[in-house]
């Protein structure tokens, strides 16, 4: 199969494209032909050697992916050669910059045919995230103002609309560039982090979900009303402690399961959302694709098309 896959931690320029073995499936598991696959912040990060651990060379990068059922593993019943499914890979594991992948049947889900399957990459990990931080984790009521960090990001985007379909008041930070877009999405006010401190533009906030990590993410603890709550996805696997005693910091966990992928597909099915901004590249440009992510500047999605 065709792969991009890394030898050694370091920039994107270590990212290599070229040819791996097939995988085979085992039980519980189902062979898929990936048709794409998105690109994430963890994915730059993983390549850096940024999250530890024993490296098992070569290693191929990414999380989510969508594409067909080639073979069916023994234990699996309720999926089939030639279906259509799209996911994201089990916790912990990478490897779906590539033309086919093992993958675990239970944490699939099936692809509606009017969705193409770049606009399912785009939404799987960014939806799964969203929705465990947004729904789960702060349990975001109706009447609400959260701050969102970072808003044109793909995960970002979807909690923005996310927060405004519960009926949340949702602030935003993004570039000038990205207000209209960010409006259009159901923000209610976008604060542009190039010109303001959202600390001065915002008060009183009942929760904020910080995507951008660094001293944004410690100082978002200012805009919390008394018994706010803030979920963190880019300060690690430890949320940052807070430095006053009246709010509560958090860590979404955002498991893998069909449930919340279908969740994602009835909310997109109603109106709720829609797929992010797309930038496409093919598999074999995913060193260029994986630098503009790494440059933290984008709007929406990079997915490599196979």
């Amino acid at each position: 199969m065709k792969a991009a896959y890394i030898e050694k931690f370091g920039g994107p320029e270590v990212l290599t494209y070229g040819d791996l073995p097939d995988p085979v499936a085992g039980s519980g598991q189902v062979v898929v032909g990936t048709a794409a696959a998105s690109i994430n912040a963890a994915d730059w990060k993983v390549c850096a050697g940024e999250y530890g651990g024993t490296p098992r060379f070569p290693m191929i990068l990414g999380r989510d992916f969508s594409g067909v059922v080639g073979t069916v593993g023994p234990g699996v019943h309720d999926l089939k050669a030639g279906d259509e499914v799209f996911g994201v890979l089990e916790a912990g594991r990478d490897g779906t910059y590539c033309t086919k992948i093992a993958v675990g049947a239970a944490i699939v889900a099936k692809k509606p045919a009017g969705m193409s399957h770049v606009e399912a990459a785009a939404l799987a990990l960014t939806g799964l995230t969203a929705l465990c931080s947004i729904e789960d984790c702060l349990k975001l009521k109706p009447g609400e103002t959260i701050l969102i960090q970072g808003g044109a990001g793909g995960v970002a985007s979807f909690a923005i609309q996310v927060a405004r379909h519960i009926g949340a008041r949702v602030v935003t930070t993004a570039s000038a560039a990205n207000r209209d877009y960010l409006r259009a999405l159901g923000a209610d006010e976008v604060i542009d982090y190039n010109t303001t401190d959202f600390t001065t533009a915002v008060k009183d906030c009942d929760a904020v979900f910080d995507t951008v990590g660094g001293d944004v993410a410690t100082r978002s603890f200012a805009v919390l009303k008394p018994g706010g709550r803030a979920a963190f996805i880019a300060s690690g696997a430890q949320a940052p402690k807070p430095a006053r005693a009246d709010v509560t910091s958090l860590r979404p966990a955002v498991g893998r399961d069909r449930p919340h992928l279908e969740r994602i597909l009835e909310l997109r099915r109603i109106g709720a959302v829609r797929a992010p901004h797309v930038v496409e590249y093919r598999l074999a440009q995913a060193a260029d694709a994986l630098a503009v992510s790494a440059a933290r500047h984008l709007k929406g999605k990079l997915v490599l098309t196979m």
